[in-house]
């Protein structure tokens, strides 16, 4: 009922309040047990470079406005794929103008490919050094 709500607020172009600027997002930060080992994963991966950096918590940033976080949780489980046994919660998707070459590349840094791919090949599904999934997309 709430998203019936917010979804008719976004399109009554004849409300009377006025709208309140938007969320924009600032980041996203992964759970694992080794921030700077995760962090270098994904550094190398993606060309983001060190924002911020201390046992707990390390940040990436590209200049974009949307930084890349990596908090320690003690006891952390890795996500299982495609099982939910310990569910992904969620996952980033990345861009890659050459699939093959990303994933190539992605598994040298230390990523994992899972015998579970759907999409018929459209897209890939990875695991990173923490196990959680990944997609390349084709740019």
């Amino acid at each position: 009922m709430a998203a019936d709500r917010v979804r008719r607020r976004l399109t009554d172009t004849d409300a009377k309040e006025p709208m309140v600027p938007g969320a924009v997002l600032r980041g996203v930060t992964l759970d694992c047990a080794d921030p700077r080992t995760l962090a270098g994963f994904y550094g190398a991966l993606t060309g983001m470079r060190e924002l911020f950096a201390a046992d707990e918590f390390v940040a990436l940033t590209s200049g974009s406005g949307c930084d890349l976080g990596f908090q320690k949780v003690d006891g952390y489980r890795a996500p299982q794929w495609p099982g939910q046994d310990v569910p992904q919660q969620f996952h980033l998707d990345f861009r890659a103008d050459d699939l093959d070459a990303m994933e190539k590349r992605a598994l040298e840094l230390g990523a994992t490919k899972p015998d579970h791919q759907p999409g018929d090949g459209r897209w890939r599904v990875l695991l990173d050094p923490a196990g959680h999934p990944f997609c390349l997309t084709p740019s």
